[in-house]
């Protein structure tokens, strides 16, 4: 089949450094080409893929400042509908703005939902609700005012990330320096047990750093290392004794749990959203409430099996699993409109 893959052009596909929507549209691309089928990516110039690359937008936006959002999105999302009927399916991971183009063609679309900044974006879902085949992320991440063909975790190139048998003494942040995420809590977790703390990530919020996170680094106890790119993220994953992931939202998914988890690293996060379909309490990691349970889980982090770690995403979580769930939903479209 010939699938139209359209991915976000916030960052480059796959992304340099950060950008979780690009990264999981570009496993799923690279996947379906390597199992035989004929994929077209809509994304940035830029990009990398052994598909067919189609493009408009010469680089990422946030990459370029100079580019404007808006003009660039309609002219990407514009070039793929133009072009939808010579596509099977069309799978759309540009979250809500793409099903307003959806009218202009007979062609499947599927739209995987990446999670929902808000309840606000509901009603273009609701909308197009039975004639957009929606897949979520997690079960957790449902809204009840829509119908799922299916609910397909994340998968990650597991070759990626190599096993670390021997952990470190150190505690990892790997993830946007902002509130929803827990920088501020990391910090409090690492300093109670007197561990050092690396926080990886770009600053989503400036005032936030500013305020909750520059005061604390020292280049001793507390290191800020930026936004990190695929080697140096094997390496701090792999290199730590746990990830600290004390989030203050109902977070859709997290890609830096298994990713953490493919290195034999286990977690340590607050119990919110997707991550009781992640991590098996006490078996990979430990699902806390607040941060005094985290201090208390630290201790603990030894009596977790690194290999098990790595197991729980080989059985779960790769690249591998995913796309097969996802050409199975393809399928079973295709099979439905030749009924």
């Amino acid at each position: 089949m010939h699938i139209a893959m359209l991915s976000p052009i916030a960052w480059r596909t796959p992304p340099v450094h950060y950008g979780p929507w690009e990264n999981v549209t570009s496993l799923i691309t690279e996947g379906l080409v390597a199992s035989g089928h004929q994929v077209t990516l809509f994304a940035t110039a830029d990009s990398q893929t052994s598909g067919t690359l189609h493009a408009v937008c010469p680089r990422g936006y946030e990459e370029d400042r100079s580019l404007i959002p808006k003009v660039w999105e309609c002219l990407h999302i514009s070039e793929l509908f133009e072009n939808a009927d010579d596509y099977d399916i069309i799978h759309n991971h540009f979250d809500f703005l793409p099903l307003t183009y959806t009218g202009l063609t007979t062609a499947p679309v599927v739209t995987t939902i990446h999670g929902f900044s808000s309840p606000g974006i509901l009603p273009v879902y609701k909308k197009y609700n039975g004639k957009v085949f929606y897949v979520s992320i997690s079960n957790a991440d449902r809204s009840p005012a829509l119908d799922y063909i299916k609910t397909i975790h994340h998968g990650i190139d597991i070759r990626q990330f190599d096993f670390q048998p021997e952990a470190g003494d150190t505690l990892l942040f790997f993830g946007r320096i902002h509130h929803d995420k827990g920088a501020r809590e990391a910090l409090d977790i690492a300093r109670a047990c007197n561990k050092k703390l690396i926080l990886a990530g770009i600053i989503q919020d400036q005032a936030y750093y500013d305020r909750y996170i520059v005061p604390h680094i020292d280049n001793g106890k507390v290191v800020y290392v930026g936004s990190v790119g695929p080697d140096e993220r094997n390496r701090l994953l792999g290199s730590t004794c746990a990830l600290l992931h004390p989030i203050q939202f109902d977070e859709p998914f997290g890609l830096s749990i298994i990713e953490a988890m493919a290195c034999g690293t286990p977690v340590i996060a607050f119990n919110r959203g997707s991550m009781p379909e992640l991590i098996e309490n006490g078996k990979n990691g430990f699902l806390v409430n607040n941060v005094d349970e985290a201090i208390e889980n630290v201790a603990r982090i030894k009596e977790i099996d690194r290999a098990a770690c790595r197991h729980h995403v080989e059985q779960n979580f790769t690249v591998d699993r995913m796309v097969k769930k996802y050409i199975h939903v393809y399928e079973l479209i295709l099979q439905g409109r030749k009924l």
